[in-house]
């Protein structure tokens, strides 16, 4: 029996068999760990992904405090008050923010404070500025009346009712909010431990390519896998070392692929061709186990490793390149920097205006507009065509065992726009 990932050249011959996109990705996905941590600056650290979780050594606040302007009192001194029955009490003084009242509140008195000031000692109330008319004609304003009850530990944030010392604020692997970023500035926190983001080389071959933005010339086109990796790869916030785009020759292949990054990715030369030369270079130097993926398009893919750093080999067809991405290089960048393999993409339930027709055997990757309510495919075949992609809202993927969908019935879409 034929190892299904054992690695066969298939230059000028076909794909004899190819592997089916569940096998790749359990074999991906037994290949990609967590990358280490490295210490950023708070700052720096929204969006990024938390490599530990994180207690907090102090209580938040780390003093009782008022919540509301008004007067520190003794709640029982307040006790029957109301506008027909004022009570008097003595102003002893201020407590501002920064700038306390060190004395005592004692029975009879009250001080004057503003919120998220310091509650002095011998206060366990805060009566809102609302309820309180200062005496009139007194210079000193050393006299207020009542003119409302509180009850203790009314308006008042006691000590470690945010957060209390030794608590798990945040937990690993989270992916930091700005809220976060907050909440790890209010415990003291100036630099955060995170998972290392993936370093990501992108390798594009073809004698024919010109530079991203190049004018096309006779024989010659622009570049356009490079600079729709590169931001797919930001995207799935890995981080872009270098863009190359290198002739269709095997020396200067392997010298290309050959990085310190974590993974390289490779765009053009991974199907049957004479010219297609990355796949031989991958078997020579490292191992191949994936080369050929039952899904349509994408089926030249391959996947592999060289200096044990994962290799992909993705189409030049710039359809297939995307879908290829999507489908493996995407998840294992994701899965490196510690965050959800799953695909970014937002997903809608809604039924097709015509039918789908695939192919047994085959995932098929099929490009959908949304018209009316409707999901309707897209009248196109070729995976060259990259402006197939900007025409559609999303993709419906119709499974192996699947002959398509009919019309009506209800398909799920996954749409490109990721914002909502």
């Amino acid at each position: 029996m034929i190892d299904p990932l054992e690695p066969v050249d298939v230059r000028m011959r076909g794909f004899a068999r190819r592997t089916t996109v569940e096998d790749a990705l359990r074999w991906l996905d037994g290949k990609t760990e967590r990358l280490d941590e490295q210490i950023v600056p708070l700052a720096e650290a929204a969006g990024r992904v938390l490599a530990r979780e994180m207690v907090s050594r102090v209580d938040v606040p780390p003093f009782d405090r008022s919540m509301m302007d008004g007067f520190a009192v003794c709640a029982a001194d307040t006790l029957g008050a109301s506008p027909y029955n004022r009570l008097v009490l003595q102003v002893v003084g201020e407590s501002l923010p920064g700038r306390p009242f060190y004395g005592r509140v004692c029975s009879g008195q009250a001080v004057r404070i503003t919120t998220g000031s310091l509650l002095p000692v011998g206060a366990d109330a805060v009566l809102p500025v609302e309820l309180v008319e200062i005496a009139v004609g007194d210079a000193s304003h050393s006299r207020m009346f009542t003119q409302g009850e509180v009850s203790p530990g009314r308006h008042v944030g006691r000590i470690g009712e945010d957060v209390e010392a030794g608590t798990t604020v945040l937990p690993a692997d989270r992916v930091l909010r700005p809220q976060d970023v907050g909440l790890l500035a209010s415990i003291g926190v100036t630099d955060v431990p995170l998972v290392r983001r993936p370093l990501v080389r992108v390798v594009v071959t073809g004698n024919e390519l010109l530079p991203a933005g190049s004018p096309p010339r006779p024989y010659r086109i622009a570049d356009s896998n490079g600079p729709m990796l590169s931001a797919l790869v930001k995207r799935d916030c890995g981080v872009i070392v270098e863009v190359d785009i290198v002739p269709d020759e095997p020396g200067t292949m392997l010298e290309a692929m050959r990085s310190e990054a974590d993974l390289v990715l490779v765009s053009g030369g991974s199907s049957v061709g004479q010219e297609d030369h990355a796949p031989a270079v991958l078997v020579e130097h490292g191992e191949l186990p994936i080369h050929g993926i039952a899904m349509r398009p994408s089926s030249p893919t391959g996947i592999g490793r060289l200096d044990g750093r994962l290799v992909f080999l993705l189409p030049g067809n710039p359809v297939s390149c995307l879908c290829a991405y999507d489908f493996f290089a995407g998840r294992a960048i994701r899965a490196l920097g510690g965050r959800s393999k799953d695909w970014p993409y937002r997903r809608t339930t809604l039924p097709l205006a015509r039918k789908i027709v695939s192919a047994v055997g085959r995932l098929d990757y099929m490009r959908v507009r949304l018209v009316e309510g409707l999901v309707e495919p897209l009248a196109i075949a070729g995976a060259s065509i990259l402006s197939s992609t900007t025409r559609a809202d999303g993709f419906v993927l119709v499974p192996a065992n699947s002959e398509g969908y009919p019309p009506g019935a209800e398909v799920e879409v996954y749409l490109y726009d990721i914002i909502s």
